[in-house]
Formats: C-alpha cells, structure tokens, sequence
C-alpha cells in the first residue's frame, strides 16, 4: 500500500514506451483501477494530453511501472522510466512511486484476448494495451501490501 500522500483521491498510473504510454487511474475507495488512453510518445511524451489527464483527475500522485530484468536489476528502459518520472515529478511537484511491471504487458494480453472472446473489444482497440498494462500493475498496486522497494520515490533514485 501506497505511502500517506497516496492515500486519498486518485492516481495516475503510467506505462511508459518510448513510442507509447499508457495511462490508467486508480481510486483508494474502491481500490480499482480503469485504463484510460494511449498517449504518443516520440522525442517527447505528449505533454499535453498527460496535462489534460492531470488536469481532468487531480491526482494526488503518479505510479509508474518499472520494467526490471529477470533478476530484478535496472534496466536501459528502467532508466527511461526513471528519467520521465523525474519529469512528472518536475512538472506537476507531486509524487511519483514504482510498481514492478514485469508481468503486466503479459497480463494485459490476456485481458485482451478474453475480453475479445467476451465482444467486449475489437482487434483494432489493440493499441489500448498499454493503458491495459497502466491498469493492471496499479490494482496490483493499490490491492497489495506495501512493498518499500517499489515505493522509492523518484526524487530518492
């Protein structure tokens, strides 16, 4: 469970890509989370939509996932993830903490695919993954027992 800022209101939750993020927000009273979009990402994330998400949610802080190797050990994309939370952090002066997401684009293609079976989705709403992955990993979050090396926040790197 996340630390005290954390515990009221929304969070935001970010699958970071170097081509796309996505995006999901959680709430502490029911302790769910909905994916909500893909956003662009290229030379720089698409800073407008993320500030119309703030904007639109007034989170109380970020949750990245932090994409770790097989044995746990930073990775050159873990390093990116680090370097946009830095940014968020920057940008918005709210905190940002980690969820380990080695699991979750996996986790993700499996809702997906059971969720097509369901009629729920289409294989065009493919791109929606990314926000699928956002979801997973922040009900992994907000649903488990609080795990100091996830919590780092990005201003103790």
């Amino acid at each position: 469970m996340p630390e005290s800022a954390f515990r009221r209101g929304y969070i935001l939750a970010f699958d970071f890509g170097l081509r796309r993020i996505g995006a999901a927000v959680g709430q502490f009273t029911t302790m769910t989370a909905t994916s909500l979009e893909t956003i662009r990402n290229g030379k720089q994330p698409d800073w407008a939509a993320i500030d119309r998400l703030v904007k639109d949610w007034k989170p109380s802080g970020f949750l990245l996932g932090l994409p770790l190797g097989a044995d746990g050990e930073e990775t050159e994309m873990s390093r990116a993830v680090r370097r946009f939370a830095r940014q968020l952090q920057e940008r918005f002066s709210l905190p940002v903490n980690y969820q380990d997401e080695r699991l979750s684009s996996y986790a993700a293609q499996e809702r997906f695919i059971e969720m097509r079976a369901q009629g729920g989705l289409k294989k065009k709403h493919g791109r929606s993954l990314d926000a699928v992955a956002a979801q997973i990993f922040l009900e992994n979050w907000l649903q488990s027992p609080s795990d100091p090396s996830a919590e780092a926040s990005a201003t103790g790197d």
